[in-house]
C-alpha cells in the first residue's frame, strides 16, 4: 500500500466524486436526461418539503440564473412546477410533478447498481474507515469558518 500523501486527498476525492457522477450520467443519459437534470430531480425529491429555487441553486452548486433555465426546462418537459412560497411571495418553491417518481426510482436503481459495481470487492472494513475519514472531514468542512451553517448532513 502507498504511502499517505496529504497533498493528494483533495484531488483524489473530487477526481472520484466526478468520475462517479460522469459513470452515471453515462447510464442516464438513455433516459433523456443531463447531469444537471438529474441531480437537480434527485435534490428535490430528497428534501423533506419543497425547496425554493435559491436553495436548490445551492444544493446543486449550480448559479441562479442558470439554474432558472434548467427549471423552465423541467417545467416544459413537465418534470416540476414552480410555485409562489406560502411564506414568501417573492420566492417560488420547485415541487416534483407525480410524474417524475417512476424516473427518480430508474435513476436510484442506476444509482444503487453502479454503487453495488464499484465497491463490491471491497472489504465492510475499509468502506467503514473511508465512511468514517469522509464524515470527519465534511463536519470539519461544516464547521470551518464561512461556510453556510443550514447544510444538511451528508450520510
Amino acid at each position: 500500500m502507498k504511502k499517505f500523501d496529504a497533498e493528494t486527498f483533495g484531488p483524489l476525492l473530487g477526481g472520484t466524486a466526478r468520475a462517479w457522477r460522469m459513470k452515471l450520467d453515462q447510464r442516464l443519459k438513455p433516459m433523456g436526461l443531463s447531469q444537471a437534470k438529474w441531480r437537480t430531480l434527485l435534490h428535490l425529491f430528497r428534501a423533506p418539503e419543497p425547496l425554493t429555487q435559491s436553495q436548490v441553486a445551492e444544493r446543486t452548486g449550480i448559479e441562479e440564473p442558470t439554474l432558472v433555465s434548467l427549471l423552465h426546462r423541467l417545467e416544459k418537459e413537465g418534470w416540476v412546477v414552480r410555485k409562489s412560497s406560502a411564506r414568501d411571495r417573492r420566492c417560488k418553491t420547485v415541487h416534483l410533478q407525480p410524474r417524475t417518481q417512476r424516473v427518480i426510482n430508474r435513476i436510484n436503481a442506476a444509482a444503487l447498481k453502479l454503487r453495488h459495481e464499484l465497491i463490491k470487492d471491497i472489504p465492510n472494513r475499509d468502506m467503514e474507515v473511508c465512511m468514517r475519514v469522509l464524515n470527519h472531514v465534511r463536519e470539519r468542512i461544516d464547521r470551518a469558518p464561512g461556510t453556510n451553517g443550514n447544510r444538511r448532513r451528508h450520510k
